[in-house]
């Protein structure tokens, strides 16, 4: 996805632009960077630590450590623009998993999350194994809430994720 994509605004017929991402795997390059992101202070207690994402992937071949870039990065092998996120997927059981997104704290309300979370839906789409897409986040987190439901994103009816005393499953309704 190498381009940019402007839209109509309905209310008042202005073009914008919809932030698009360019992901990459986490590499020596980007690693520091990667190690480097912060949420916001009040952001912490609902996002896992990249270090802690990375020691994971590092030991379960299932799962996906991806640096999130801006898409001016796509197309360039050293992109000169920062990493401003970091998003990690699982694939196991027929299911593609989306474990992680977190988007540093001078990034975020520009859409970027939404545009990583279409662009992980969108490679998961592509593993022929995958016959369902899901996530989850911490309960409470209603910004997550909002924009995975936004997504096409559901409850996940069952049993074991319904009883889940922290954490909100759901899952996509028309994965594939």
């Amino acid at each position: 996805m190498c381009d940019r994509q402007s839209i109509r605004n309905k209310s008042n017929g202005c073009a914008s632009v919809v932030a698009k991402v360019h992901l990459r795997k986490v590499n020596a390059a980007n690693l520091p960077q990667c190690l480097q992101l912060k949420v916001k202070l009040e952001q912490q207690s609902l996002v896992a630590p990249v270090a802690k994402s990375l020691a994971e992937a590092y030991v379960n071949p299932n799962l996906y450590p991806m640096a999130i870039y801006d898409v001016a990065a796509c197309g360039y092998e050293e992109p000169e623009i920062p990493v401003i996120g970091f998003t990690m997927y699982e694939i196991f059981t027929g299911v593609g998993f989306i474990l992680r997104l977190m988007i540093d704290r001078q990034y975020q309300g520009q859409g970027y999350g939404k545009a990583t979370t279409i662009e992980v839906i969108r490679r998961l789409k592509l593993y022929p194994e995958v016959e369902m897409i899901a996530t989850s986040h911490l309960k409470g987190n209603e910004r997550a809430a909002s924009l995975y439901r936004g997504l096409g994103f559901k409850v996940w009816e069952i049993d074991w994720a319904l009883s889940h005393p922290t954490e909100v499953y759901l899952k996509l309704e028309d994965s594939k």
